[in-house]
């Protein structure tokens, strides 16, 4: 039958308290939510989505006076990049409270929390009585919901409810930011760019690699189309595959190919955040044996995009 789409809160937060999954808009994509206090129904979202126990889930507060729910402090640096990107498409990690299920850290002591910046969700958290759990609301891997058809079509049956709020505005992911011995650490960039938070606390070191994430959103492949994906300078990579059926993924200037989407005729990268992972799924969906993507200017919002596509391309 698949899942139920529409606008209003009131269904949404009614199918939430009864452990129900509800996909929900943000700024960013869309994400798979559920009482983020509720061990069952986050274990739900890890069934929906096949995703892996050991990648922790975001968790949405309704704003900063909510944080003491879920982290049971909050460094001063986290505290001044609250005030300064909240609500919005920033993620701080924080050491957990003891409410927090382990299901939602995947046993780990620091929470990962944000106060999202969708008009709608935010009026479905005030109307709630608890916090929301919601990773992506995809298949475990895939690429990144930035509409409803795109939850429906990625998780059909398994999500109750899709909460419209059309297409997300940014687009990308949330930046992640933690501490690690008292400095800040760049767990993954996304939809505040790097330069803006170092504005506010000063640099920031890129996150250790490790044998399983600390953060969500940390695994060397994700956000990947079926079709295999390749990422360099693009005149090379149609030299190198000529004769093959081809998408392509271009920054701002087309080519000639089987199928091909440019992110932003004009070098935006904002609209080429805005457009990446829609671009990524027409693409998909193009019957190409391959698909080839460059790089943008990594700075900003591109390096978000860079981060993405090199998931994408990691097999």
């Amino acid at each position: 039958m698949g899942a139920r789409v529409g606008t209003s809160v009131e269904d949404a937060a009614r199918r939430l308290r009864a452990g129900e999954l509800v996909a929900i808009p943000t700024e960013t994509v869309y994400g798979l939510a559920a009482n983020a206090l509720d061990v069952e129904a986050c274990l739900r979202i890890f069934a929906a989505k096949r995703r892996p126990s050991f990648d922790p889930l975001i968790v949405h507060v309704r704003g900063f006076a909510a944080v003491g729910d879920v982290a049971r402090e909050v460094p001063p640096a986290a505290a001044e990049l609250a005030r300064a990107f909240w609500p919005g498409p920033l993620t701080l990690v924080l050491p957990r409270a003891a409410a927090v299920p382990d299901v939602v850290t995947s046993g780990l002591d620091t929470v990962a929390v944000r106060h999202p910046a969708h008009a709608l969700t935010q009026r479905l958290l005030d109307a709630l009585e608890f916090p929301l759990a919601a990773p992506s609301a995809n298949p475990f891997g895939a690429i990144s919901p930035t509409t409803p058809a795109h939850v429906v079509e990625g998780l059909g049956d398994a999500v109750a409810h899709v909460l419209d709020g059309g297409p997300c505005p940014v687009g990308v992911e949330s930046t992640i930011v933690g501490w690690q011995d008292g400095r800040a650490v760049l767990h993954r960039p996304g939809g505040v760019p790097l330069e803006a938070l170092e504005q506010v606390v000063g640099p920031l070191v890129p996150a250790a690699a490790g044998p399983a994430p600390v953060a969500p959103g940390g695994l060397a492949s994700h956000y990947a189309p079926r079709t295999p994906l390749e990422l360099g300078a693009l005149d090379d990579l149609l030299a190198r595959h000529a004769g093959r059926c081809l998408g392509v993924l271009a920054f701002r200037q087309p080519r000639a190919a089987h199928a091909c989407r440019v992110l932003s005729p004009t070098g935006d990268l904002s609209e080429a955040a805005r457009t990446l992972f829609a671009a990524l799924r027409e693409l998909d969906a193009a019957g190409a044996d391959l698909l080839l993507a460059e790089p943008v200017p990594d700075e900003g919002l591109g390096r978000a995009i860079n981060d993405r596509l090199r998931r994408a391309a990691a097999r």
